[in-house]
């Protein structure tokens, strides 16, 4: 127990540490959450009126961005698979970094849902015994435990490999393997058990066919993947710990299939919406082409698909065996599915609505400046565990500095 304190207290400590770099990057984001956070208070004492969201269009930028971040956390089972299941030795050097990300991931997906309920404190109806949780009834209290539980398993596993390594211990697999198998159906479950939400929901034709969670789990293991070739190669840059490029092509490979099949069930989706049109159709026209005069989201849907056909290219052609062309497809993949899966997802859900009625959704400003704390303080939570991390991964941080560091 003793140790652990002092783990802790070492932490602490290092947490306020750092070069002059680090000061300024980490300034930038907290002065981004603060801005964040006075919107949110603005609109906390204003109401949902300082959104975009009308009576007609109830989810917007908010929910556009959990569903699209539910699948990058998801993602950090593209890792876990390879290290765990396949034995591949070069992905045990940056799983960690991984499960991290999925941590400050699924704390931004909480942040999301807590501003676009306008009154955090009726979580109160779902806690008991304050409420009625109404579980297994209610496909949103699976959603409850998924992303809770999905949190606290990476945090058990990163928090416990990191403490061993501290120690230079070698983990005992009864404490963490388990619980790196039981992430990998999780990861899984997080992004179904969304998908069903809207699947769910007979009312909107748009939503309301069984590729959704197919398509969610094909555009989640592009997005993830990519952000975090992305971030590695940020972290092999401004750190003292080498990451090397098989784990960044591994992943670039895994990119290529997913992103081959997302594609393919896209062009599956606007066959069955489009061939043979029928009235349910009319959300997907309003996408892709407008309707009665209404085309607020066709220059979106249109770049997302424009930058998803670029990143596939790239993903497939030569170009991205260098790591100035997988860069390109990576950034090109990720904003593309990040407008896909959010707006090109969640608003056509909404327009038309069930009587017929158009009522375009736009994010106001307000609102797009909580999005941008909430992102800001995501980047702020990844950058610190980063900062702590990485110092106890190249052994320069331990207990006993006199010993060698253990391996992983």
């Amino acid at each position: 127990m003793r140790d652990y304190v002092t783990f802790l207290w070492r932490v602490w400590r290092l947490s306020w540490q750092g070069s002059a770099k680090y000061y300024t990057w980490m300034s930038i984001l907290t002065v981004l959450v603060l801005v964040g956070l006075h919107a949110w208070a603005r609109q906390f004492v204003d109401g949902l009126q300082t959104t975009g969201m009308t009576n007609q269009v109830s989810w917007g930028a908010y929910i556009a961005n959990f569903t699209f971040l539910v699948g990058v956390a998801a993602a950090a089972v593209m890792l876990v698979i390879p290290a765990y299941i396949y034995k591949k030795e070069h992905m045990h050097e940056v799983v960690l970094f991984g499960e991290l990300m999925a941590i400050a991931v699924i704390v931004m997906c909480l942040l999301f849902v807590t501003v676009d309920l306008g009154r955090p404190d009726r979580f109160l109806h779902m806690i008991p015994p304050f409420g009625v949780f109404n579980f297994p009834g209610s496909i949103l209290s699976w959603d409850v435990i998924v992303l809770n539980g999905y949190l606290l398993i990476n945090l058990h596993i990163a928090s416990y490999l990191l403490y061993s390594r501290y120690r230079q211990q070698e983990p005992t697999k009864k404490f963490y393997i388990p619980f790196v198998f039981l992430s990998i159906f999780w990861a899984v479950s997080i992004h179904t058990v969304t998908a069903f939400l809207y699947v769910g929901l007979a009312g909107r034709s748009y939503w309301h066919h069984p590729l959704v969670p197919s398509r969610f789990l094909a555009s989640a293991f592009v997005a993830g993947p990519a952000l975090m070739v992305l971030a590695f190669q940020i972290i092999r840059r401004t750190t003292r710990y080498w990451i090397g490029d098989q784990p960044i092509f591994t992943l670039r490979m895994l990119m290529t299939v997913a992103m081959i099949i997302n594609m393919f069930l896209l062009g599956c989706e606007l066959f069955t919406e489009f061939y043979y049109p029928t009235q349910h159709a009319a959300a997907a026209h309003y996408l892709y082409f407008g309707l009665h005069g209404h085309s607020g989201l066709v220059p979106w849907i249109w770049t997302a698909i424009g930058l998803d056909v670029i990143g596939l290219v790239l993903l497939v052609s030569p170009a991205s065996r260098q790591i100035a062309g997988l860069n390109i497809a990576c950034v090109a993949c990720f904003f593309g599915i990040w407008i896909e899966k959010g707006m090109g997802l969640i608003i056509p859900g909404f327009v038309p609505t069930p009587l017929g009625q158009v009522v375009e959704y736009l994010p106001t400003l307000n609102e797009t400046l909580v999005c941008l704390g909430i992102w800001a303080f995501g980047t702020l939570m990844y950058s610190w565990m980063l900062h702590v991390a990485v110092p106890i991964m190249n052994g320069s941080l331990r207990a006993r500095p006199e010993l060698k560091p253990a391996t992983l």
